[in-house]
């Protein structure tokens, strides 16, 4: 099987011109605000640094901009949070796995966490049961993690349980984490938001959603599309009934404003993932509002 963390890479240098792998990682630090640090040296400025960690008395003697660049004295550990339920197994907005999407997103910032020198730790599992890793620093352990998440979701015969994985987060992890849940557009629940308050005053928390594909489409198409979950048939009939259509992106966004509502209210940074194509600059995004509301 090929490498994941290598087609990840591939995606990512693909997707990311150096301008924006370096602002990915200059907004990526941004998570890391308020830990120890000791200054190291000093070097030229770079897209997507913070303007907080120019240096203005060497930039002003120099006549270039230079940043101050820290050794940080302790780590942080990332904690993705996936939701490997059968859902995950559907296409994404883009007609293209869930499963690969959700992959793509944790080895980004997976990748980001070992360029950054931090561990990461993965939390995932379905209805019948949640499972963790041990924490990780490497390429191999983000390979195993990522091969994890694929094999879980491949294997998968149970439902999503979105708020059974919050709960163990909030049950079993006291120390302080950056938690990055990853799931599927299921509509929040009162215990949903309940967990959700706990685990923001537990841990710093971002929210991924991954977007289902439309169950019914703009057109007629000899395709079949079934629920992972019931594996009911979309009649072919239905597909180009624009009414239908309505129907159901009227409620798509109602989920969405609800989801959005919840996570802007508990000042959780959230984003919606679309497809591969746009993973990266999706996250580039949510990063770079994270930093901007720190500045």
């Amino acid at each position: 099987m090929p490498s994941l963390i290598t087609q990840v890479k591939s995606k990512l240098f693909i997707h990311s011109s150096r301008k924006s792998l370096h602002a990915l990682d200059g907004a990526y630090a941004s998570l890391l605000h308020g830990r120890s640090l000791d200054f190291e040296d000093l070097r030229k400025y770079e897209y997507g640094d913070q303007v907080r960690d120019i240096d203005w008395r060497a930039t002003a003697r120099l006549g270039t901009p230079l940043v101050k660049r820290h050794r940080a004295m302790r780590m942080h550990t990332i904690l993705f949070v996936v939701d490997t339920g059968r859902s995950m197994a559907a296409l994404a907005h883009d007609e293209r796995s869930k499963k690969d999407l959700a992959i793509l997103a944790t080895g980004v910032l997976g990748v980001l966490a070992l360029r950054h020198g931090d561990d990461f730790s993965l939390v995932y599992g379905d209805s019948d049961r949640i499972r963790r890793r041990a924490p990780g620093r490497s390429e191999g352990a983000l390979e195993h993690a990522l091969r994890t998440i694929d094999g879980a979701i491949d294997s998968s015969t149970a439902s999503s349980d979105r708020d059974a994985l919050l709960s163990y987060v909030t049950r079993t992890i006291s120390r302080r984490m950056i938690v990055v849940v990853i799931t599927d557009e299921a509509p929040v629940t009162d215990e949903t938001e309940r967990m959700l308050r706990r685990l923001r005053v537990q841990h710093d928390v971002l929210w991924l959603t991954v977007s289902d594909a439309d169950p019914v489409l703009d057109h007629a198409t000899g395709t079949i599309r079934s629920d992972v979950d019931s594996l009911w048939e979309v009649p072919d009939f239905v597909q180009g009934d624009l009414d239908i259509i309505r129907e159901l992106t009227a409620q798509t966004e109602a989920d969405a404003a609800r989801l959005a509502e919840v996570l802007t209210r508990m000042e959780i940074s959230h984003s919606v993932l679309a497809g591969q194509d746009d993973a990266v600059s999706q996250l580039l995004q949510l990063l770079n509002r994270r930093s901007n509301a720190r500045l």
